[in-house]
């Protein structure tokens, strides 16, 4: 469990860690984690420090996660340690964000403040490949605020909801779960696989 407070420190210090390896706005961030209290920490903070989260899903086949490593260009792949002998060739400083708590310790619990516009790219999502290679989807931060802003009419949001991380993080559904809950201050519950 996590509180909101707890999370914000924790994602504060992880953006103060990602931007002293070089994450500024735009910057691409691969993550590969499993559905985790990590995960959500991961996501905060690659937005925190400016960056653009792109998700791999670790079960998907080697070949597309090689392809999309390669396309994508990220510049820092958070991950767990379990997942090191999986992940394909590429060029990406590698964190393992279960393994690096005294360096994150060190870290301020302060928001960095980092200027991000609207129209900055918040994740890359790769489509399926029905057309042979996955393609990966830009959204930006404007979007994703839309999507909720535009649905809170409709169903009420509030700090009393309940809202479940059913699907992966490389699906475009785990943002309305994800952001569904922190953007209104309701409860997360992140269903294990």
């Amino acid at each position: 469990n996590l509180t909101y407070e707890q999370l914000n420190h924790r994602a504060n210090q992880l953006a103060y860690y990602l931007i002293n390896l070089g994450v500024k706005p735009e910057s691409r961030v691969g993550l590969w984690l499993s559905r985790s209290l990590d995960l959500v920490v991961a996501i905060l903070a690659i937005l925190k420090a400016g960056g653009v989260y792109v998700p791999f899903d670790p079960d998907y086949p080697s070949d597309r996660i090689a392809y999309m490593l390669e396309d994508s260009q990220v510049a820092v792949l958070i991950t767990h340690t379990q997942f090191q002998t999986q992940i394909p060739p590429h060029q990406a400083t590698v964190v393992f964000i279960d393994n690096c708590e005294i360096e994150l310790a060190k870290q301020t619990i302060t928001a960095p403040s980092v200027l991000v516009h609207p129209d900055n790219a918040a994740y890359i999502i790769y489509t399926s490949g029905s057309t042979g290679k996955p393609k990966g989807v830009v959204v930006t931060h404007r979007h994703v605020v839309r999507l909720m802003l535009a649905t809170e009419k409709w169903f009420q949001f509030n700090a009393k909801d309940v809202w479940t991380l059913f699907h992966s993080c490389a699906f475009d559904f785990s943002v309305w779960e994800i952001w569904g809950a922190l953007f209104f201050g309701g409860r997360l519950v992140i269903v294990p696989y």
